[in-house]
C-alpha cells in the first residue's frame, strides 16, 4: 500500500540520497511512494553504497521505517536481496535480531514496490 510521502519521509529520503532533486521515478515518471526502493534502485551504486547510506539513519528513523514496513506503507519487495541484507545487518546490529527477523518476514511477503 504505497503512500504519499510526508515531509518527514522526504527528509529521510534526502538524508539517504542528498542528490535526489525531485521525487519522480525516472523509469515510471511517477512520484516516489516509498523511501528505501528509490535509494536502493536509483541512487545507490552497489550494496556497499546502500549500506553506507543506511548508516546515516538514526535509530528513531530506522524504527520509523520499520513501522512503515509493518503497516505496508513502505514497500521493500523490489529491493534486491543483496541490498536488503545490508538493511538486515544494520537492524540486527543497532536494534535487535528479533526486529531483523520480523523485517525479513515482511520482505518475503511484500509483493509490491512503491
Amino acid at each position: 500500500m504505497p503512500r504519499e510521502l510526508t515531509e518527514y519521509d522526504i527528509r529521510i529520503l534526502r538524508k539517504l540520497a542528498p542528490e535526489c532533486e525531485d521525487l519522480i521515478c525516472n523509469g515510471t515518471r511517477t512520484e516516489f511512494r516509498s523511501i528505501l526502493p528509490p535509494v536502493a534502485n536509483h541512487y545507490s551504486t552497489d550494496e556497499h553504497d546502500f549500506k553506507s547510506r543506511l548508516e546515516r539513519l538514526t535509530n528513531e528513523e530506522l524504527e520509523y521505517l520499520i513501522e512503515q514496513m509493518r503497516s505496508g506503507s513502505e514497500s521493500v519487495g523490489c529491493i534486491s536481496p543483496f541490498f536488503f541484507s545490508g538493511l538486515l545487518d544494520l537492524v540486527t546490529r543497532r536494534l535487535s535480531k528479533r526486529a531483523a527477523q520480523e523485517l525479513f518476514s515482511i520482505y518475503e511477503n511484500d509483493e509490491g514496490c512503491g
